[in-house]
């Protein structure tokens, strides 16, 4: 499994001394989230990949997360950065299907969701899978959608992923710690 380790923040040295420091420790790609706090423009966030490319041998993954760093990576931004050949994958948690469309029309990059309501979906148009933070409390349910669709039953597909997406609701609107969640979801016990 390769191991990416996450890189960013407001400030471009910061974030290229972790980038110096992921490569050095082993790391086998980047997962660059955009600068955040700052809201900057698209052209700076495509300034900031292309100086964290240069500085590393290693292939990045950009992370679109507009919810937490106040700024969209727009799929045109994502459709020039895609030219640089150590810019190689998306995680995309802008729920922006249209967007992620165009991009994988466009481009090579291995696109991956995000947001685990749209798993199927974007899987369905393209999308190479998913990196997902409820996997980690239910993994079997996270997958089980996609393993439908492959296996040709659509129609379990949408029933599966309508579970997930109810599992993600529940989870982010309960203000409880997401394991508590999870365990009383999948009727783990007391």
């Amino acid at each position: 499994v390769p191991l990416l380790s996450g890189v960013g923040g407001p400030d471009t040295a910061a974030t290229l001394r972790l980038a110096r420091q992921a490569e050095d420790a082993g790391a086998d790609g980047l997962l660059v989230v955009s600068p955040y706090y700052s809201r900057p423009p698209q052209a700076a966030v495509e300034a900031y990949v292309l100086r964290v490319a240069e500085s590393t041998g290693l292939p990045l993954m950009v992370y679109d997360i507009p919810g937490r760093t106040g700024v969209r990576i727009e799929p045109e931004t994502l459709l020039r950065l895609a030219e640089h050949p150590r810019v190689v994958a998306v995680k995309d948690c802008s729920y922006d299907l249209l967007g992620a469309t165009k991009v994988l029309a466009r481009t090579s990059l291995a696109y991956y969701s995000g947001c685990e309501e749209l798993n199927l979906p974007l899987y369905a148009v393209g999308g190479a899978g998913y990196v997902s933070t409820v996997a980690n409390v239910a993994p079997r349910q996270v997958r089980a959608p996609l393993d439908a669709f492959d296996a040709g039953r659509t129609d379990e597909a949408a029933r599966l992923n309508g579970l997930t997406a109810r599992l993600v609701e529940l989870m982010m609107a309960s203000g409880l710690p997401g394991t508590v969640t999870a365990k009383e979801l999948l009727d783990a016990g007391p």
